[in-house]
Parts: structure tokens; sequence; C-alpha cells
């Protein structure tokens, strides 16, 4: 099989390098990409996610037998609808259904209606009226832009004036709109499945870390950090949030008429009152996709092919734990600079994994080239071993002029 995985992050370095090992393949192609993804083996194609144009020409002339979306932009301007109407192979869902990501207060309003749980929230498009709710409610409050936002749309507010501040950030848009929502206690867990016409099947937990510093402090980044499986989801709790949220969802969109096909990404807060929608996304996790499939033992372009011919998906999971660690640009999620060299990560120990997100090419050096740069990750029998592991071989390389947290999976 030839396949084009669509993006250029870690999340789709770690689906390429996935696909690469798998022997149906014979190219997979990642448009457009980044030049960490070469030594992997994995064939750069310049085309930006967005050309639809161009990317429907490449599919033709290069006979690639599916298209895999990474990321939430494309899958918000229609790209499956596109390729769809060409008679072409694409594992993601329509436009209509990544509405389910791309608005929060259609999801919001999606849940209120199918009675799924989640905060208290509100939505508003007039910023005098939001600040009067904020006051009125008091803090913490989070605070959401309603579109997207690369997972940095959210301000977890500690004091109504933080609240307000974000608010007031968020409408210096000419089309603002913003929900606003009861800060709920608890643990966080994402819960990815694959949704195809013929059913919905999990794949293991995990946990992300979104705020920049250590002990969740600062601003949300797009993740700093992820373990999986989370301990605290029992048999029994996975069974309830497939019951009361997963599967009422996916057949809500049905309801909608918007029938939700591809990844589905629930973000869970683990509450006392029981597990309760945070967000939505329509599309892998990035980082916890670089943990996920480090403990797929299946054959990822095998469970691709199942789903978009709607045959049951084999999946089989290494009974293990990985973590893995964001190294990010000093500075990030705010200003930072790039062009920053990479330690030399060649010739890694055989249970090291580094997956590239912003670097580019200076001299034969790679270089960083975005906020988020790599994750590296590991797996080993429990997830405290596993960690050990990570944080003693990052401390025997210079990541000095890098930034990463140094508590993921100690929580």
């Amino acid at each position: 099989m030839n396949i084009l995985v669509i993006g250029q992050g870690g999340r789709e370095h770690s689906i390429c390098q996935k696909l690469v090992d798998s022997p149906l393949t014979k190219h997979v192609y990642c448009a457009p990409g980044n030049v960490g993804m070469i030594h992997d083996g994995i064939e750069l194609i310049g085309i930006e996610a967005l050309d639809f144009e161009a990317l429907l020409q490449f599919v033709k002339e290069k006979e690639v037998t599916y298209t895999v979306v990474g990321p939430e932009a494309p899958l918000a301007a229609g790209i499956v609808d596109v390729f769809r109407a060409a008679g072409l192979a694409i594992l993601g869902p329509t436009q209509a259904a990544a509405q389910i990501e791309g608005s929060k207060d259609f999801a919001k309003r999606l849940m209120n209606k199918y009675q799924i749980p989640t905060a208290k929230h509100q939505t508003f498009t007039d910023l005098s009226k939001a600040i009067e709710y904020v006051k009125v409610e008091g803090a913490p409050i989070v605070i959401k832009a309603d579109g997207l936002a690369a997972g940095k749309g959210v301000t977890v507010a500690q004091t109504v004036e933080e609240a307000i501040k974000a608010l007031k950030a968020i409408f210096s848009e000419v089309t603002a709109k913003v929900v606003i929502e009861e800060c709920l206690v608890g643990q966080e867990c994402s819960y990815l499945t694959f949704v195809s016409e013929n059913g919905i099947f999990p794949m293991i937990t995990s946990r992300d870390h979104k705020a920049i510093f250590d002990g969740n402090r600062g601003p949300n980044t797009g993740g700093m950090g992820v373990f999986s499986p989370v301990p605290e989801v029992t048999t029994a709790l996975e069974q309830l949030i497939l019951e009361t949220i997963v599967l009422p969802t996916v057949e809500a969109m049905k309801d909608e008429k918007r029938p939700f096909t591809g990844i589905l990404y629930t973000g869970l807060m683990l509450t006392e009152e029981g597990p309760k929608v945070i967000e939505f996304n329509a599309r892998f996790g990035d980082p916890e996709t670089q943990v996920l499939l480090q403990q797929l033992d299946s054959d990822l372009a095998q469970v691709f092919y199942d789903l978009l011919h709607n045959q049951m998906p084999k999946l089989t999971w290494k009974q293990t734990a990985s973590v893995g660690v964001v190294i990010a640009s000093i500075g990030y999620p705010g200003k930072f600079h790039q062009g920053v060299p990479l330690p030399d990560l060649t010739n890694l120990p055989h249970d090291i994994q580094v997956y590239y997100a912003g670097v580019a090419e200076n001299n034969q050096q790679l270089v960083s080239a975005g906020g988020r740069v790599l994750l590296v990750t590991t797996t080993s029998q429990t997830k405290e071993l596993a960690r050990k592991r990570l944080y003693d071989w990052l401390e025997t390389m210079d990541f000095s002029h890098f930034y990463y947290r140094s508590d993921i999976g100690s929580n």
C-alpha cells in the first residue's frame, strides 16, 4: 500500500513511523512533514495541508491507497468531503462532523441536547455580558475561545481579573465567540476511539499535561508531556465512559445528520460526580498519539484499512506503560527563538524514541523551528520505570537551550 499522512508534527511522525513498520506498506508519504522524519524512511511531500487541489493530484499520480489526516485545520476546512467527492479513501470526519472540535459552542449545545455530562457553561458574543457573567460566577473559571486554537485557546483563570484579561484578548477579534464554563475538579484523562460505520473501537487511556510549568502551573500549551495508560481508569470506569459519553455522542452526531467517522478524542475530567467532558477533538491528539502508538501491537496500516472498509479492526495493546516528554523552545507558548541547534539524536538507545515536530535543517544539522520541538518517549513494565528511564536519559543530553517539564508521569 501507498499511504499519505497529512500534517507535519510529532503526531504525524509517530503515525508515519508506525505505518513504515508495517509489511503492508510500500511508500509512506507525509505532506508537508518535517525534516526530522526522513531518518525513519518517511517520504516528505512539499504540499501544505490546506492545498487540497495539489494533494488530490498527488494522491492520484502516486496511486495512494488511502489518506490519513493528522491536524484539525484541514478537517475543519472540509478535506474529507473533497476527497470523498473525488472517490478517494480518506480517514477522518466530514466538515460537518468536525464541528465537534471546530466549535466549542456546537459541542456544548450537542451535549446539552443529548444530556452528555459536561461542565456548567454559557456562550457569549458580547464582551460586557461575558464580563458580567464572570463577575457573578467568580473564579476559578474557564475561558474558551470558540474556534480552533491548536490546544492553546483555553485559559483556566484563577482570578476574576485573569478571566477578564482572557476575555478581552479573545474579543479583540472581530467575530469573537467565547464559552465560559465552571472549573471542574479532578484528574484529566484523554480517551481516544476509532469510529467507523461499523462501531466504536477504543484505544487505551492517556493523560496529557497542558500547562507549561511543573505542577500544572502557567499558561496552556499544545501539551508538554503524556503518559499511558491512566491507572485510575478501571475497566468499570472505562465502560461507564463508553456508555454515558462516547456512544451517546456518536449516536447524537448521527441524529444530527453529521455522522462521525475517524478518530474521536474525548477529553475528560474524572470528578467525584463521575467523568465529564472537557472537550472533543476530531482527530488523534498530540502528544497522546506518540505514546499510544508505542503500545499498539496491531498493524496500524491494516487497522486504518479495516476502518475505511467497515471491517472490524483487530486492536491488540501491549501490557506496558509509556511516558513522553516534550522538548520546547524557551519562551513557549509566548515568544521564542528559532534556529537553536539540537543535540545529536541519531544514535539513540534502543528503548528511546524521538518524534520531531518544530524542526528545520541548517548546514546538515537539525535546529528548532517551532514552539514544541520534539517529544522523547520510552516504554517499560510500569509508568514509574518508564518515567525514571526517560528522565535519567534526558539528564545525559544537553538540552540546556531548551525547556521541558520535570514532572511528567509523577501524578
